[in-house]
């Protein structure tokens, strides 16, 4: 078995088209038209020695963002695209820019300028000399830092990483860390367990690797963003504790039938609210209440499901209320199916508790399904570029 070569070694030239590219670093992004240049040209600067290539995951960026790598790419041998049509999602992106790589080595940063790119030196040479499947730029360290986060993300930040520790037995300093270098060959063995949801690649990798991960951890300052705007928003809360459950429940429950779940529930308090309201604000008789909270509840629940649950499937524009009509219709037989289903048990066996559980049983998991396939189906479609 032939050792893998060090990048280090002064007999290695940097690169050459005819030899192996040694490492990849895959940079997702979404609008970040004003980043690429000054990206590639501080990869270079780091890397000037090494056979390197960076791959761009894009997720059809509405400013551009792909055509500008893609250019670049034109007459630039150590650029790649990877132009995403019809999906979306930051740990997805890292997935299939990582899988279109035949490196040794393979590191993922943000597309935003806040992970400090001379670290990937150090990165490689400590993963390509020491006994490690992993390298991972952590905040939490001695000589890292957060840079002027407020308190708010500080504390989120901190209770997320607790929160991984104890509830997926992860031991990294920041395992929300989204700044690292792997072996292809580590990241190989687990991609077939990723869960790919969320923005938090490294600990699902972390989480899904058949066995524990040697890794090693080097410390970075978090940097101000150089330009454009911040992704982050609360729905990255609801992705993160998904995964979490994915992690921990997914061999037996999908998350997303969790979500879904979960959802419902809340559709529950909305539609007694409404419910109330019309009875007791409006003076409606019981049926046209009725009729008003269910049609709430039910667009309360699409809309719900369509910024969280099916986030990367998110409909908007015309597609957005054709889709609601679908879920209107489809959770209609879900409805009926409720009905029935519980009637027949109770009828049959009494215990009304029982009963009603398992007719909202049958109901949730026909919406669910049948929702996923009409309202949300799975889109394959997709454009790679060299």
């Amino acid at each position: 078995m032939n050792p893998t070569p060090n990048p280090f070694d002064p007999s290695v030239r940097a690169f050459d088209e005819h030899l192996g590219v040694q490492l990849s670093v895959i940079v997702p992004t979404f609008n970040e038209i004003d980043n690429i240049e000054e990206i590639i040209a501080r990869v270079r600067i780091v890397l000037k020695s090494v056979r390197w290539e960076i791959i761009f995951v894009d997720d059809d960026s509405p400013d551009g963002t792909a055509a500008k790598v893609k250019a670049i790419a034109q007459s630039d041998p150590q650029v790649r695209c990877i132009h995403r049509i019809g999906r979306r999602g930051l740990s997805s992106a890292c997935i299939e820019g990582m899988m279109s790589s035949s490196a040794n080595f393979l590191a993922v940063m943000d597309g935003d300028l806040q992970h400090d790119e001379a670290l990937l030196s150090t990165m490689l040479e400590v993963i390509s000399q020491e006994d490690v499947d992993l390298v991972v730029g952590t905040r939490y360290m001695e000589g890292g830092g957060v840079g002027d986060w407020d308190k708010t993300r500080q504390t989120s930040s901190r209770l997320a990483t607790q929160l991984s520790q104890k509830f997926l037995g992860v031991h990294l300093k920041d395992p929300m860390s989204g700044f690292f270098m792997i072996k292809r060959k580590a990241f190989e063995s687990c991609v077939g367990h990723l869960s790919s949801m969320g923005f938090k690649i490294l600990l699902d990798i972390v989480a899904s690797a058949p066995r524990p991960l040697v890794f090693k951890e080097v410390a970075f300052q978090f940097r101000e963003r150089l330009a454009g705007e911040s992704k982050l928003d609360q729905r990255v809360i609801w992705d993160y504790f998904l995964l979490l459950i994915d992690k921990k429940l997914g061999s037996h429950i999908p998350a997303s039938l969790i979500s879904f779940g979960i959802i419902g529930s809340m559709g529950v308090l909305v539609h007694l609210s409404i419910l109330g309201l019309c009875l007791d604000a409006l003076g409606l008789m019981f049926t046209s209440a009725q009729i008003c909270a269910v049609l709430g509840a039910m667009i309360f629940n699409f809309y719900l499901n369509n910024v969280l649950t099916y986030r990367d499937q998110k409909l908007s524009g015309f597609d957005f209320y054709i889709g609601l009509i679908k879920f209107v219709l489809t959770c209609s037989v879900g409805a009926v199916a409720n009905v029935g289903v519980a009637s027949f048990i109770y009828k049959g066996y009494g215990y009304w508790v029982f009963s009603g559980l398992a007719g909202i049983l049958v109901g949730v998991i026909w919406n669910y399904v049948a929702t996923s396939l009409i309202v949300w189906p799975k889109k394959r479609k997709n454009h790679q570029s060299p």
